[in-house]
């Protein structure tokens, strides 16, 4: 299974369509953020850890981050991946990568 950004927001806006508001989405993707910030402070020997697999957690966390923040385009109507590629193309003539999503993407889908 492939999971892609399009197949997600389009679960993602059947889930949530006339039942979440972007205001509730938005609080429950800060909430997971505190809790990436939570694991990465344990990680870093900032705050106390019981024997969790803190690589499994954040793992996890970094997934319910993408969850929310997908929704919250999906409800939207936004095409995230046309504006994540959009916004690489800029970000890579401002900071002058060598190569930007566009063309690593086609050069990946050639492989």
């Amino acid at each position: 299974m492939k999971l892609t950004i399009e197949a997600l927001a389009a679960y993602l806006n059947q889930l949530y369509s006339g039942k979440a508001t972007e205001q509730s989405l938005m609080m429950k993707l800060v909430e997971e953020m505190g809790e990436v910030a939570e694991v990465l402070n344990k990680r870093a020997g900032f705050k106390a850890s019981q024997d969790e697999n803190l690589t499994r957690e954040l793992g996890e966390e970094l997934a319910d981050v993408i969850h929310y923040t997908v929704a919250i385009a999906a409800i939207n109507q936004i095409d995230l991946a046309q504006v994540m590629v959009r916004k690489d193309r800029i970000a890579s003539i401002k900071y002058h990568h060598p190569i930007n999503l566009e063309d690593f993407l086609e050069a990946f889908d050639q492989k």
